[in-house]
């Protein structure tokens, strides 16, 4: 690995993870046909830019981070209400659906050798790709509600997180899948986008806590570690900007036009697992 090669893959990871394209996907990809990705031996810096662009999601959404956290505390008697100051329904609703889209994760557990093989099939990627772009487009003709945290239900949110459950197979994007999931259940566009990031935080967190461990135990090669925070870095700029970016494409009903993207990715990724 190279600095250039580590700033590449952070890049990738930040844009990949948030724009509607499949991070997973990409990674798979490049590393079966480019040779250029988190290759064995370097489990570790795979797990930092999961976690780089994780502090990027926290910062972009550092309001609803900030004040979810101080209900949580509140509704678990870890901080005191302050006198006078009533809880805040909305948000202990929202903690809630965080919890309960959260849950259909532990599914995951009984499928992760098969979901880990697909890594390596990139024509199940290429697939994967062209259902992503159906997703998206989908979603952008015909997600048009006004849901928020006032009036989602709970078999909405259940239906967000088996989208999200889903998404772990390599080549459907996670933020696409759990934002449209939630459009095509009637959600406004700003509270899909909303809730998909924050319902990515205990997900991506929990997961990359067991990853770390992982990585610790197979041991840490300390000459590559300046490489590897230079590519953190690079991932949180490019993850950051990433959301920035989707919001505003979301808002301005512009989310369909990354499935033209997933759907020339998928068909290149097809032709290519073909011929290689």
């Amino acid at each position: 690995m190279t600095y250039w090669t580590a700033i590449f893959l952070g890049i990738v990871q930040g844009l990949a993870e948030f724009l509607p394209i499949s991070s997973s996907g990409h990674l798979a990809v490049f590393q079966k046909f480019l040779n250029i990705g988190a290759a064995d031996g370097h489990m570790l810096f795979d797990v930092l830019l999961h976690l780089g662009t994780l502090a990027a999601v926290i910062l972009a959404f550092w309001k609803d981070v900030s004040s979810l956290w101080t209900e949580a505390l509140m509704m678990a008697h870890l901080k005191k209400i302050p006198r006078g100051k009533k809880p805040d329904r909305l948000s202990r609703r929202m903690i809630l659906f965080i919890i309960l889209g959260t849950l259909p994760l532990l599914l995951v557990i009984f499928f992760k050798d098969a979901v880990e093989s697909l890594y390596d099939n990139t024509f199940f990627i290429g697939f994967a790709f062209l259902v992503t772009g159906v997703l998206l487009f989908l979603a952008d003709r015909l997600g048009h509600g006004d849901k928020n945290e006032k009036s989602a239900t709970v078999s909405d949110v259940l239906i967000v997180g088996l989208a999200q459950a889903l998404a772990v197979t390599p080549g459907l994007s996670r933020s696409g899948t759990t934002i449209s999931a939630g459009m095509l259940r009637g959600f406004d566009r700003g509270f899909a986008v909303r809730f998909s990031f924050l319902l990515s935080i205990p997900a991506v967190l929990g997961a990359n806590i067991l990853s770390l461990v992982d990585a610790i135990r197979a041991g840490i090669e300390w000459s590559y570690v300046p490489m590897y925070l230079v590519g953190v870095a690079a991932a949180f700029v490019a993850g950051y900007g990433a959301i920035y970016l989707l919001r505003m494409l979301v808002q301005r009903g512009k989310f369909g036009g990354f499935a033209y993207y997933c759907w020339g990715a998928g068909l290149v990724t097809l032709i290519l697992s073909l011929v290689a």
